[in-house]
């Protein structure tokens, strides 16, 4: 049988360009996929950052797409783990101070419709019959809304490709004025309720939700929650129409790159079966923080966006009851920028105790992961999540709100859990401030009991998080879309 042949479409990949787990996702799941035969190729734009990661890149077609567009090249060359990496490249709309959605300020970039729906045409002319490549693919695999109007611009043409896809966060819908379906030469007949039109405005997502031939979300559990009102964000009624091609597929992470036994960032090395290492990454963290060093005391740690949809403003409102306790607090994290003074003021108040570093910081992300006891991820929705994942791996128990792939990868600690080795984690129902603290409260008692606390913890590191389970599942997806 000949290889399925996938163009996996994204707007970021690690390591070449990355604000979040969109990119990790794209580096690893594609990865995971030609390990099991599939032939991928993954599509992201040529942001500044991008240009300047390439490795031997090889100009392999010029290509007029849109009357008021430039021209734009394709780029060919791979990503450090051996996947093949096409690129996009339009200096004028891709190259330039800022990053991939947004300028220095923060500002979404005004001309996002432009950037994405060039990006998105391109993706679908090359699973098009008029695809200048030699090389075509079976399946068109887009992600979120910055890729998802290739399904109409394929839907409209007359490719026998097949399209997919994946909501990473269903709150992010990709929303322009009504002018940009002239602009970017959509057919007028896909601005309808049937369609891509979304309370007037064109939304690149819809479009992607109408036009694929399947749907995948990152969690089985994310694929129930989008089909109701309170986190379909509007489009519940659509996603319940369409359920019959809407799959969740719980993601994995990449186990070679989140692996204490291994990981070049830690202070000392640690597995499940040596945990000594563990305690040392905490005198480390707490020193390279400016914690006092107390081993006895409980380090809550915390890696995340600054965001509501975070929850971190319950977790900053308690700051204070939660050192009474007692436990320090190692926060990371950029965003909303109330938020990140509000975290930095906690640690001035609480020098010792408290600890923030606001900005992206991949190495001290790692060490926090190993450093801290335990991670707490109150998010208000999360489609699958990745730290909860990384926790585990470090045997760093996380506690978690009941909410989308949080419910699918955590098991909540309780006397039977934890007698039958399924405990992983501390999990609480309800966005409140006394049902977070209640959580904590749970976990800092746990952890004074030495016995049944490594027991959790090598608990958490017997999981498998690897790729290796989901990528069969999103196989199985492209097999039956082209059978």
């Amino acid at each position: 049988m000949a290889k399925i042949k996938v163009l996996f479409v994204t707007s970021e990949v690690a390591p070449v360009i990355k604000t979040g787990g969109l990119a990790d996702v794209s580096s690893a799941l594609p990865a995971a996929l030609r390990t099991i035969g599939v032939d991928v190729r993954v599509f992201v734009p040529g942001y500044t950052q991008v240009i300047a990661q390439l490795f031997n890149p090889k100009r392999v077609s010029t290509l007029t797409v849109l009357p008021g567009f430039p021209p734009v090249e394709i780029l060919s060359c791979k990503l450090p783990n051996g996947t093949p990496l096409l690129v996009l490249d339009c200096p004028s709309l891709y190259q330039r101070e800022g990053g991939p959605y947004q300028d220095e300020n923060g500002q979404d970039w005004p001309d996002n419709a432009q950037r994405f729906g060039l990006f998105s045409k391109v993706a679908a002319l090359l699973a098009d019959n008029e695809s200048p490549l030699a090389w075509r693919p079976d399946v068109l695999h887009c992600n979120d809304w910055q890729t998802a109007l290739a399904p109409a611009y394929l839907h409209f043409s007359p490719s026998t490709v097949r399209s997919l896809v994946t909501i990473h966060n269903l709150a992010f819908q990709g929303n322009f004025a009504p002018t940009t379906v002239q602009t970017l030469q959509l057919s007028a007949s896909c601005f309808s309720v049937d369609g891509a039109e979304f309370y007037g405005n064109l939304s690149f997502l819809k479009a992607g939700l109408f036009y694929a031939d399947h749907i995948t979300t990152v969690s089985p559990n994310y694929a129930r929650e989008i089909q109701q009102a309170d986190l379909g964000f509007g489009m519940q009624g659509l996603l319940s129409e369409r359920r019959d091609h809407l799959s969740g597929i719980l993601n994995g992470i990449d186990t070679d790159e989140w692996d204490p036994a291994s990981d070049p960032h830690l202070s000392k090395k640690y597995s499940a079966a040596h945990m000594a290492g563990k305690a040392a990454n905490k005198q480390a963290l707490q020193s390279k923080m400016g914690l006092n060093l107390e081993p006895e005391t409980p380090l809550l740690g915390v890696v995340s966006r600054f965001t509501q949809q975070k929850g971190l403003d319950l977790l900053l409102e308690i700051a204070p009851r939660l050192i009474e306790l007692p436990v320090q607090l190692a926060l990371l994290g950029h965003g909303d920028v109330k938020m990140q003074q509000a975290a930095r003021e906690l640690a001035l108040r609480y020098p010792g105790k408290i600890a923030t570093v606001t900005g992206f910081n991949e190495k001290l992300s790692h060490q926090i992961e190993a450093g801290a006891d335990m991670f707490v991820m109150p998010s208000r929705f999360e489609p699958c999540g990745l730290n909860q994942l990384y926790s585990q791996c470090y045997g760093t128990p996380p506690i978690v709100h009941a909410t989308g792939g949080l419910v699918d990868s955590v098991v909540d600690c309780t006397a039977e859990t934890l007698k039958n080795g399924s405990a992983s984690g501390f999990m609480f129902k309800g966005m409140t401030t006394e049902n977070l603290y209640a959580a904590i409260q749970r976990a800092v008692t746990l952890y004074h009991n030495t016995r049944q606390w490594k027991t959790l913890c090598k608990n958490c590191m017997s999981k498998n998080f690897s790729w290796s389970a989901s990528a069969e599942a999103y196989l199985a997806i492209y097999s039956r879309l082209l059978s």
